[in-house]
């Protein structure tokens, strides 16, 4: 890999393409949460401070066409708010001077994104000379703004990692590639499905891996314990049985919780031990022994991954599990990534994000960077 820098380039005058990542949350018009933006304001800053001409890009939401409802419009006002200055919006070229800005309307009205579309990226392509992403949580997509336009400006030797991405590529590296040990993952969420490759690589470089949430639930039941009305996948039993396996072998100390949050209406919850769910009860939390268990295995840990939630986070109490597990991993003297949407929200509701190492902006591309060790985004920028 070449690893071209940002801030190596002089960039005064040119017309630099920024692909961000803006998919905010919207409620009614209003943005609920503008961390997102607020990531990408020191590349922007540094390019506005060099006298760029900075046009930027991102996605939001899913539309099908041209959704008012999934405009950008909102954002390039808390952008501008942000940044103290006027931020030029739409998705027809404009006149900048030099340290303005403009952000585009949602590039996913246009179906050329997430096509793939020659002549979509031949378009934006013309109106920048320098590519820069800065959208880590977009990275494992490739998508027109992410991995067509790096690749036509990466032969150039035009095409850079923002800062933001830059800082999670250092982040991750020093993660899965030089961490002190033991290193411990606090892996939670509700499919198993969509984490056996993850799990299974991270056996290969963890000595501790903690299991919580819903995914842990088909993981009991592979041991033959009843999970009663709990979300599991059946399917995915026989995966699971060869995941603890391979724990086995290769010498992972892997944790299950011991006693579990169990409830039948979401409403009066009791604490179950493994042996006591009910059929008709599911299980919504790991319970305090679970709790006290993870923490005193945490002591020890030089290096933690957390990803994903340990109960039903989005419904107290349901979420005391996380938050308690949280606040531990919050108090090591280690170097912690948190990874996802939920976690980062318990992260918040803990109000210790100075307390973490780093935040990543990436849910699904941090976990595909755990699994597949790249991501096309990436890849493309170092061609």
């Amino acid at each position: 890999m070449v690893n071209r820098s940002l801030k190596d380039q002089h960039l005064k005058g040119k017309a630099v393409l920024v692909r961000v990542d803006y998919n905010v949350p919207l409620k009614e018009g209003e943005i609920s949460d503008d961390t997102r933006i607020r990531a990408s304001l020191p590349t922007l800053q540094w390019l506005i401070g060099q006298g760029a001409r900075v046009i930027v890009m991102s996605h939001l939401g899913r539309p099908k066409g041209e959704e008012p409802s999934l405009s950008l419009a909102p954002v390039a006002k808390r952008l501008g708010e942000l940044l103290g200055q006027k931020v030029y919006f739409g998705k027809d070229p404009v006149d900048m001077k030099e340290g303005e800005v403009q952000l585009l309307e949602n590039l996913r009205f246009d179906p050329g994104e997430k096509g793939k579309d020659p002549a979509f990226v031949k378009a934006l392509a013309e109106r920048g000379d320098v590519y820069v992403n800065d959208a880590f949580g977009t990275c494992h997509r490739q998508e027109s703004s992410v991995y067509g336009l790096a690749q036509a400006f990466a032969k150039t030797g035009n095409a850079f990692p923002g800062l933001l991405l830059q800082k999670e590529i250092e982040a991750f590296d020093k993660l899965l590639n030089h961490p002190d040990r033991p290193f411990a993952a606090v892996i939670g969420g509700a499919k198993i499905s969509t984490k056996l490759g993850v799990l299974d690589q991270l056996m290969k470089k963890v000595d501790l891996l903690l299991i919580g949430g819903a995914m842990a639930n088909t993981l009991l039941l592979a041991q033959g314990f009843e999970v009663g009305a709990s979300l599991v996948e059946e399917e995915c039993l026989e995966p699971s049985q060869e995941l603890l396996q391979k724990a086995e072998e290769r010498g992972v100390e892997l944790l299950l919780p011991v006693d579990l949050v169990v409830t039948r209406d979401q409403k009066e919850s009791r604490i179950s031990s493994l042996n006591e769910v009910a059929r008709e009860e599911s299980i919504v939390d790991i319970g305090p022994k679970t709790v006290e268990l993870f923490a005193g295995a945490l002591e020890k840990a030089k290096t933690v991954l957390w990803n994903g939630p340990l109960g039903l986070f989005e419904i107290p109490p349901f979420n005391l599990g996380s938050l308690e597990v949280g606040r531990t991993i919050a108090n090591l003297p280690a170097y912690v990534v948190v990874g996802g949407g939920d976690t980062i929200a318990c992260v918040k509701q803990l109000g210790l994000e100075e307390a973490f190492s780093h935040l990543s902006t990436g849910g699904g591309a941090a976990l595909e960077l755990v699994e597949k060790g790249t991501l096309p985004g990436l890849d493309v920028l170092y061609i």
